[in-house]
């Protein structure tokens, strides 16, 4: 099955599902961020686990960037040229896993 990019109000409505990502700034990428902070490193390090075990079961991997208690989190899909419905579905698990680590969004 062929991966689409979420366009027009598919794509609208998936932005809104996602509270507090961003679209990425220049380069003229479509894909989005979130930034999140936790008590520690070894917290941070078992949500990144989290999401990967997630990632890859349903095999869309995260491009993130991690220092000591903090984790930065990009999403698009590269087949797609953008975002697709994976980034959706990932996204809203990992604002979960999130919460349950009881990390915050910068």
């Amino acid at each position: 099955m062929a991966i689409t990019k979420l366009e027009g109000a598919a794509r609208a409505a998936a932005l809104q599902a996602l509270a507090g990502w961003r679209p990425v700034e220049g380069g003229g990428r479509d894909a989005i961020v979130k930034s999140f902070r936790f008590a520690d490193f070894n917290t941070a390090f078992g949500f990144m686990t989290r999401v990967a075990l997630m990632a890859d079961k349903i095999d869309h991997h995260p491009e993130w960037f991690n220092v000591y208690n903090r984790v930065e989190i990009t999403l698009t899909t590269h087949d797609a040229g953008g975002l697709s419905a994976r980034d959706l579905t990932l996204g809203q698990f990992i604002d979960a896993a999130a919460v349950q680590a009881g990390g915050r969004a910068e």
